[in-house]
C-alpha cells in the first residue's frame, strides 16, 4: 500500500519543527561559546595565590582543616585545628573571607594571621605563594573543545531531521565541556558554572559516546517490505529496554555523588580530608567509566560490521571505529587507566587527551558522509604524521640532552633553543625519513599489493615507449586489474570521426562493453579532467539518472578521463574492487596519474600511426614519381645551386655510361665534357627561365666511348614554398644520335637515288667513248712491236680504259655499298699499291710529295675485288695529297701479322680535328673547302673495307698528320671467314 503524500499543514509543521531544532542548537552553541570564551579569559588573567591551608567554616569559626606539609603556612607554624580570627586585622567569619583576602593580595606578600589555639591568641606572618595551576595545555584543549562544538552545530544545522545528528550534537557539547570548562580558583558564581559544566560534561561523555554508536548508523531491518518507521521500531525493539538507562545510570550516579559531596562540605558535614578523598575517588571513577564505555562502543562498532552489509554504512562504521580507537585509545591507556589505578600521569601522558578531538571529527565525517572512501588513507597519513612528529619530539629531547652534556650545564636556559633549532633543521631536511615512514605504512596497509602499485606507476611512465595502441591497451588493463584487483575494466578510445568512445581492451565484462557517446552528460566533467564516480550519490546527481542507472547495471562505476590538451581522448572505465569496496582517493589519484601517462602514450601512438600513414603515402608518391622518372627514355639530371648532382635516372645511366652512384654528389663538370657544361652555363645565363640546346655533341663515358648528339633542356628548379627561389636546375638530355643518323641515312639514300640515276646516265655516256678508246687501243696493240716504247704506253691506256669502265660500272653500285656481282680472287695488296702509285706519280711530283714505300717482302695476298681495293688506296692517297698542299711525306707500309694483312698510310699533312674524327666516314661529310671534295671518298672506302671483312682505323693530330691503318684477312683466313658467314 502506498502512503498518501503529506498535506500542506504537515509539511509546514515539519518545516517549523526543523527550524525550531536548528534555532535551539544555535542558542545552545551561542551560550556555550560565550561561557567558553569567558572561561578562557578568566583562566588567562587569573593569578591565584595560596597559603597552603584548607580553611573550612565550623561552629567555632574558620578552622584550618588541612595544612600542606612544607608549605608557607606550615613554615609559619600554622597547625590543623587553628581558628583564624583575622588577617591583617580584618575579621574573618567565613572561608570565603579568607579567599577574598588572598585574591586582593599578590604572590610574595606577607600577611599577619591572628589565630586562636587552645584558647591562646597568636599572630603569625605568612608569605603567600602562587597557587599551582594547570599547564598551558589548557588553551590547546579549549581550542579543540570549541572546534568540536562548532563541528557538532554545523552537522546539526545541516541535517536537523536526522536523529543521529542530535546524538552527535550533545556528544560534541560534552566534548566541549570537558575540554573548555575548568574552574580557576575564585569560586564565584561564574567559576562554579565552569566547575559544574566540566563535571557534568565529563560524566555524560561516556554514555553519550556509547549511545551514539548504538543508533548510528542505522541497522538493517529484518523485514525489507516494511517502511522506515517500522524499521526503526524493529531495531529499537531488538535493543533491550533497560540498556539506555543502564548506560546513563553510572553518569547520573557520579554526578549525584559529586553534588552531594560538595553540598555536605559546604554545610560542614564533611571534613577536609574526607572531602578531598571523596572528590579524588569520583575523579578517578569517571575516567574508568569513560574507558569502559569506549571499549563497549568499539564492541558495538565491531558487531555493526557483521550486521550491516551496505557499503556506505560500513564505511561510516570505519570512520567511527578508527576515530574512537585513535581518539580514545591513547587517552584511555595513557591517562585514564593509570589515573584510575592511583598513578599520577606525567605531562607527556596528559597530552593523550588531544587526540580525543578525533572522535567528533570522525563522527561528523561519518554522518555527512565526507570522504567515506578515504578512511584508510586519512588514517594512514595521520599515523605517518604522528610517527614523524613523535620522532621529532624524541629527536628534540635527545639533542637537548646532548647539548647539555656538551656544554656541561643542563640548567642553561638556552639549551632548549639550540635543541629546537637543531630539531627544526633536521625535520626540514628529513624528507627521506618521512617518505620512509610513509612507505612503511603503505606496506602495512596494502601488504602484497604495495609492490604492484609502485610497479603500476613505473609501468605508466614506460607506456610512451609502446606506440601500438591496441597492445598498449591490453597491457594497461592487465596491469591495473592486477594492481587494484578490480572486477572489470575497459580502456575506451575516442573515435576520430564521431567522437564516441569504444573499448579497445577490456577485462571482466560478460557482454560487449557499451559505447560511451560524446554527447553524454558526463563528458563536460570528463573533459575538465575530473573523475566520475557513479557510486557517490552526490556526484552522480550531476548527471542524467537514466545514464547513471545504465552504467551501474553494466557494473561500471568509475570513469577516469585521459585528457590531452583539454580534450578527453580516452576513458578508463572501471567497476569496483573484488571486495566490493569503492576506490579511495589514493586509488583514484593513482588512476589519474596513470591516465595522464596513458593520454600521452595514446596521442603518441596516434601521431606515430598518422606519421606512418603519411610516410607510407609519401613513400608511395615517391615511388610513383621514381617510376615516372625512371620510365623516361630521356636522361634526367638534377643538380643544386653549386652544380652538385642530386638526381640521375636510369636512362641517362644507360646511354651515357655513368652509374647513378658514381654521379650522385659529384660536380657537373666532373661528369660531363667541359664544352657541354660551358654551353649549359651560357644557355642558363642567357635564358634563366629555361632553354633548349639542339644537337649538342657529347662523348659518352663507356669503355668504348661513343660520340653522341643530344638535345639538352634546362629548367630552373624552384622550392615548394612558391617564393620563386631557385634551389637547383633540372636538366633533360635527349639522345638524338640514332635519330640524326637515321635522318642522315635518309638523306644519303635520297642522294644515292639521285646519284644512281645520274650514274646510269653518266655510265651510258662515258661507256661509249671508252668503248671506242678501248677498241682503237686494242687495234694499235695488235700490230705494235713489243720493243717499241709506245707499246708500253698503249698497254697502259688499255688497262686504264678497262679500269675506267669498271669505275663507271661501280657508279651504278654506289648507292648499294657492300653488294657486287664481281668475282673475288686472290689479290696482292703490294701489287695494288704499286699500280695506284703508278697512276699518281705525276701528281705527287707536281705537289712536291715524296713517297716512302715499305712493302712486305712476302706477298700480301687477300681475297677480294681488285678494282675496289685499288679504289680504297686511290681515295686514301688522294686525301693525303689534298692534306699536303705545300708538299710533304707520304709513307706506305704493309705487313702480314697473325693471318691478317695490315697496310698503313701516313702523311705529314694538316691533320683532322678530334671532334670531326667520328664523322669522317659519314657520307658527304668533308673537311675540304667547297668544290674540293664530295664527302664520299672515305665513306666508299669504309664500305669496301667492311665488305672485305676488314677494319679501318684513323689516328690524326692537327698539324702533325694522319695515319690510316687497314687490316684485311689473309687469303686462307678470308676463306674461313666466308665459310663461317655462310
Amino acid at each position: 500500500m502506498i502512503d498518501a503524500p503529506l498535506s500542506r499543514p504537515d509539511t509546514n509543521e515539519a518545516r517549523w519543527l526543523a527550524w525550531g531544532r536548528s534555532a535551539f542548537a544555535v542558542v545552545v552553541v551561542a551560550v556555550l561559546v560565550v561561557l567558553g570564551i569567558a572561561n578562557v579569559a578568566t583562566y588567562s588573567r587569573w593569578h591565584d595565590v595560596e597559603d597552603g591551608v584548607l580553611w573550612t567554616a565550623r561552629p567555632e569559626g574558620v578552622v584550618a582543616a588541612e595544612v600542606v606539609p612544607r608549605s608557607t603556612a606550615a613554615s609559619a607554624g600554622i597547625e590543623r585545628g587553628d581558628v583564624l580570627l583575622a588577617v591583617n586585622g580584618q575579621p574573618i567569619s567565613t572561608a570565603a573571607d579568607v579567599v577574598d583576602v588572598q585574591h586582593r593580595s599578590r604572590a610574595g606578600e606577607r600577611l599577619v594571621y591572628t589565630l586562636l589555639r587552645l584558647g591562646t591568641r597568636q599572630a603569625l606572618a605568612v608569605t603567600l605563594v602562587p597557587a599551582p595551576r594547570g599547564t598551558s595545555l589548557y588553551f590547546a584543549l579549549a581550542a579543540v573543545g570549541l572546534f568540536t562544538l562548532l563541528v557538532g552545530a554545523s552537522v546539526r544545522l545541516r541535517r536537523p531531521r536526522d536523529q543521529a545528528t542530535l546524538h552527535f550534537f550533545w556528544l560534541c557539547v560534552a566534548f566541549f565541556g570537558v575540554f573548555t570548562f575548568t574552574f580557576n580558583g575564585p569560586f564565584d558564581r561564574l567559576d562554579w558554572v565552569f566547575y559544574w559544566g566540566d563535571a557534568i560534561a565529563f560524566a555524560l561523555l561516556p554514555p553519550l559516546l556509547l549511545h551514539f554508536t548504538l543508533v548510528f548508523p542505522e541497522r538493517p531491518n529484518q523485514n525489507p517490505n516494511e517502511n522506515r518507521n517500522a524499521e526503526r521500531r524493529t531495531v529499537n525493539a531488538e535493543r533491550p529496554a533497560w540498556l539506555v538507562p543502564a548506560m546513563y545510570a553510572p553518569a547520573l550516579s557520579l554526578a549525584a555523588a559529586r553534588v552531594i559531596t560538595i553540598a555536605r562540605a559546604s554545610n560542614g558535614g564533611v571534613s577536609g580530608p574526607a572531602l578531598s578523598g571523596a572528590l579524588e575517588w569520583i575523579d578517578r571513577a569517571e575516567p574508568v567509566y569513560l574507558f569502559v564505555c569506549a571499549v563497549a562502543a568499539l564492541a558495538v562498532v565491531v558487531r555493526g560490521f557483521r550486521e550491516i552489509s551496505s557499503v556506505t554504512a560500513r564505511r561510516q562504521l570505519r570512520w567511527i571505529a578508527w576515530g574512537t580507537a585513535l581518539g580514545v585509545g591513547p587517552f584511555a591507556f595513557g591517562y585514564a587507566l593509570p589515573w584510575a589505578l592511583g598513578v599520577d600521569p606525567p605531562l607527556a601522558l596528559q597530552l593523550t587527551a588531544v587526540p580525543l578531538g578525533l572522535v567528533p571529527l570522525t563522527f561528523a565525517s561519518a554522518i555527512v558522509r565526507y570522504r567515506l572512501r578515504d578512511v584508510e588513507v586519512i588514517i594512514k597519513r595521520g599515523l605517518a604524521y604522528t610517527a614523524f612528529g613523535a620522532a621529532a619530539v624524541a629527536l628534540y629531547a635527545a639533542i637537548r640532552k646532548v647539548t647539555g652534556f656538551v656544554i656541561a650545564n643542563d640548567a642553561d636556559d638556552h639549551n632548549w633553543i639550540i635543541a629546537a633549532l637543531a630539531t627544526l633543521v633536521v625535520v626540514l631536511l628529513a624528507r627521506p625519513v618521512k617518505d620512509a615512514m610513509q612507505n612503511a605504512l603503505d606496506r602495512v596497509f596494502y601488504r602484497d599489493r604495495y609492490d604492484y602499485r609502485r610497479a603500476l606507476v613505473a609501468f605508466a611512465r614506460d607506456l610512451n615507449s609502446d606506440l601500438d595502441v591496441v597492445r598498449l591497451s591490453q597491457r594497461l588493463v592487465a596491469r591495473i586489474v592486477e594492481t587494484l584487483v578490480v572486477d572489470r575494466m575497459a580502456l575506451m578510445l575516442a573515435d576520430e570521426r564521431s567522437g564516441d568512445f569504444a573499448s579497445i581492451g577490456d577485462y571482466g565484462f560478460t557482454q560487449p562493453v557499451p559505447r560511451l557517446p560524446r554527447a553524454t552528460s558526463m563528458m563536460a566533467r570528463l573533459d575538465a579532467g575530473h573523475t566520475v564516480a557513479l557510486d557517490d550519490p552526490i556526484a552522480a546527481a550531476r548527471f542524467v539518472a537514466e545514464e547513471v542507472e545504465f552504467w551501474r547495471d553494466a557494473g561500471t562505476f568509475y570513469f577516469v578521463p585521459c585528457v590531452f590538451e583539454g580534450r578527453t581522448i580516452a576513458v578508463l572505465a572501471l567497476g569496483r574492487k573484488e571486495t566490493d569496496e569503492p576506490f579511495n582517493s589514493e586509488d583514484l589519484g593513482l588512476l589519474t596519474a596513470v591516465a595522464g601517462q596513458v593520454a600521452t602514450a595514446i596521442e603518441n601512438g596516434r601521431l606515430y600511426r598518422q606519421l606512418r600513414l603519411k610516410a607510407e603515402e609519401i613513400g608511395r608518391m615517391r615511388e610513383f614519381n621514381e617510376n615516372i622518372l625512371e620510365s623516361l627514355d630521356d636522361g634526367l639530371v638534377v643538380f643544386d645551386g653549386d652544380e652538385r648532382i642530386v638526381r640521375w635516372n636510369r636512362a641517362l645511366e644507360g646511354f651515357y655510361g655513368v652509374a647513378r652512384d658514381a654521379a650522385i654528389g659529384r660536380a657537373l663538370g666532373e661528369i660531363f665534357d667541359a664544352p657541354f657544361v660551358d654551353a649549359l652555363r651560357a644557355a642558363r645565363s642567357e635564358h634563366p627561365y629555361g632553354a633548349t640546346l639542339y644537337r649538342v655533341p657529347l662523348a659518352s663515358r663507356e669503355a668504348a666511348p661513343q660520340r653522341l648528339l643530344v638535345n639538352a633542356t634546362e629548367v630552373p628548379l624552384q622550392n615548394a614554398s612558391g617564393d620563386d627561389e631557385v634551389v637547383g636546375t633540372l636538366l633533360l638530355i635527349e639522345d638524338t644520335t640514332d635519330r640524326v643518323r637515321l635522318e642522315e641515312q635518309l638523306q644519303i639514300s635520297e642522294k644515292m637515288a639521285s646519284i644512281g640515276l645520274l650514274a646510269a646516265g653518266v655510265a651510258h655516256e662515258v661507256n661509249t667513248p671508252l668503248t671506242g678508246i678501248s677498241s682503237f687501243t686494242q687495234m694499235l696493240l695488235e700490230g705494235a712491236d713489243p720493243a717499241d716504247p709506245k707499246t708500253v704506253l698503249l698497254e697502259k691506256i688499255e688497262r686504264q680504259t678497262f679500269r675506267a669502265a669498271k669505275i663507271v660500272n661501280g657508279l651504278l653500285n654506289l648507292s648499294r655499298p657492300g653488294t657486287s656481282s664481281n668475282e673475288r680472287i686472290d689479290v696482292d695488296l703490294n701489287a695494288v699499291i704499286t699500280d695506284v702509285f703508278s697512276l699518281l706519280e705525276h701528281q705527287f711530283e707536281v705537289g712536291k710529295i715524296k713517297v716512302r714505300r715499305e712493302l712486305s717482302q712476302e706477298p700480301a695476298a687477300v681475297v677480294g675485288i681488285e678494282h675496289q681495293l685499288q679504289q680504297v688506296f686511290l681515295n686514301l692517297f688522294l686525301n693525303a695529297r689534298d692534306a699536303m698542299p705545300r708538299g710533304g711525306w707520304l709513307q706506305v707500309a704493309t705487313r702480314v701479322s697473325g693471318g691478317q694483312v695490315v697496310a698503313e698510310i701516313a702523311d705529314t699533312g694538316s691533320g683532322i680535328p678530334p671532334e670531326q674524327l667520328a664523322r669522317i666516314y659519314d657520307p658527304f661529310f668533308t673537311t675540304k673547302s667547297i668544290g674540293r671534295g664530295t664527302g664520299l671518298g672515305l665513306s666508299i672506302t669504309y664500305g669496301i673495307v667492311r665488305e672485305h671483312d676488314g677494319t679501318i682505323h684513323c689516328d690524326s693530330a692537327v698539324g702533325q698528320g694522319t695515319r690510316f691503318t687497314l687490316a684485311l684477312p689473309g687469303a686462307p683466313a678470308a676463306s674461313e671467314a666466308r665459310s663461317a658467314r655462310r
